[in-house]
């Protein structure tokens, strides 16, 4: 089953590119030339390179590589699925594009408005022809003896192959254009960092007192090759920026080792909160030394809960390891993180992937705060991350455990955000007895 998948995946990756060379460069040339050859070099090696990076980030490879392969490897996934979401919609654009130019075409070719009428012939008198008097009108035969000249001008070469041209061109463009327009904006609007979002979460058991505690939630930060210690002082500078009482880091905080990453967390020591700052794994830990981040998270002042749980002046915090700790056997645990608790006690869980809400619900938990999904990242990824969880992005309730999934700070793979703005979310705590 895995050999047909991968077979299935290649042919379709295989068939999308040969569709992406045939619209943007066979079909917008003449001929074959240095054009359509540069198309397939340029198409067959942006993959190259973005398979590359992909590789290269999961074995291991020297940092410099990584940073090197990234860039171009991962904004060329991007842009060509926008190129080739771009072209499907030209497909419905394309005929209509031809039929307007036909009759435009057609509304400007000429009318005839003077018709000769022949002369008339008077009766009894026999046709030139038979009377054998050669025609001698200088306008219609000449003295040489040649075929008078066409009034209507030179022959017109056929209009087809010219207009299809044409529009081949049209859409080819517009597509590239709505292709580096959406991935340029997208990455723009990660790289100058998340946005502030405010969501008030109420909770039966919460005490009068602890009305308005504010939590800064922060998933999916990702760290690596292409997000380093610059966008990590912008995230911290936003949270602090935002006075919260505590602070969670929900999990996918890197993409890579504490050796090569190490220096790019460094600014997470700087995060202010006044009940402390907490962290639990996600799964993109685990693909990079999970037990090592979390002995250097702890050295950056963040405490991590590791199927754990504190007890704090208002409310339970608890958090449980992401599910992919499970192939290292450090899986969630949600009965050592939950199970002895006092259930009169409110209690928010940090869970990097909402698939753990079910757990959740069983154990009586009042939030559940998560990320994982990026909102999607990339439209129509949402549509893909839907499948997959139970919510994607927000505030749900599950029976009487509620459950926000923040769309996270970062980006993983493609440093590019579209329709799906990357976030840190204030979750403002209310009592129903205030």
């Amino acid at each position: 089953m895995v050999i047909v998948f991968l077979l299935v995946m290649v042919s379709v990756l295989v068939a999308a590119n040969w569709y992406l060379w045939r619209r943007l460069f066979r079909d917008t040339t003449r001929a074959p030339g240095p054009a359509r050859r540069a198309g397939a070099v340029l198409i067959a090696g942006g993959w190259v390179l973005a398979i590359c990076a992909l590789v290269a980030e999961r074995a291991g490879a020297p940092f410099w590589l990584q940073r090197t392969l990234a860039w171009p490897g991962f904004l060329w996934l991007a842009l060509s699925i926008y190129l080739l979401l771009a072209l499907l919609v030209g497909e419905a654009v394309r005929p209509l594009l031809r039929r307007y130019l036909e009759r435009r075409e057609r509304a400007r070719e000429p009318v005839a408005t003077d018709v000769r009428q022949p002369e008339p012939i008077p009766a009894g008198a026999p046709p030139k022809e038979a009377a054998g008097t050669p025609d001698t009108d200088p306008e219609r035969s000449p003295s040489d003896g040649s075929e008078p000249p066409r009034e209507d001008g030179p022959e017109q070469p056929p209009a087809g192959p010219s207009r299809r041209l044409f529009v081949s061109r049209v859409v080819a463009g517009a597509a590239a254009t709505a292709a580096l327009g959406t991935v340029g904006y997208g990455s723009y609007g990660v790289l100058r960092g998340p946005r502030v979002k405010r969501v008030t979460v109420p909770l039966a058991k919460l005490p009068r007192a602890a009305h308005g505690f504010r939590i800064a939630v922060v998933s999916d930060i990702h760290l690596g090759p292409v997000l380093g210690r610059g966008f990590a002082q912008k995230v911290v500078d936003t949270i602090n920026a935002t006075q919260p009482d505590l602070i969670a880091v929900v999990g996918d905080l890197v993409d890579g080792s504490v050796k090569d990453l190490g220096p790019a967390a460094a600014p997470l020591a700087g995060l202010k909160a006044r009940h402390g700052a907490y962290f639990v794994t996600g799964n993109h830990e685990y693909f990079s030394g999970a037990e090592q981040w979390v002995d250097e998270v702890r050295r950056l002042g963040l405490r991590p809960l590791e199927n754990d749980r504190t007890e704090l002046p208002y409310f339970d915090l608890a958090g449980v390891n992401d599910v992919a700790g499970e192939s290292e056997g450090q899986g969630p645990d949600f009965g050592k993180a939950l199970g002895d608790r006092d259930t009169a006690r409110a209690c928010v869980l940090l869970a990097h992937q909402p698939v753990q809400i079910h757990d959740a619900v069983e154990h009586g938990v009042d939030l559940q705060l998560s990320g994982h999904t990026h909102g999607g990242q990339l439209w129509p990824g949402s549509l893909l991350a839907a499948a997959a969880n139970p919510t994607v992005a927000g505030l749900e309730r599950y029976g009487d455990t509620q459950l926000y999934v923040s769309r996270g700070a970062g980006a993983w793979g493609p440093p590019t955000r579209v329709g799906a703005p990357s976030d840190i979310t204030v979750v403002e705590l209310a009592s129903r007895q205030a």
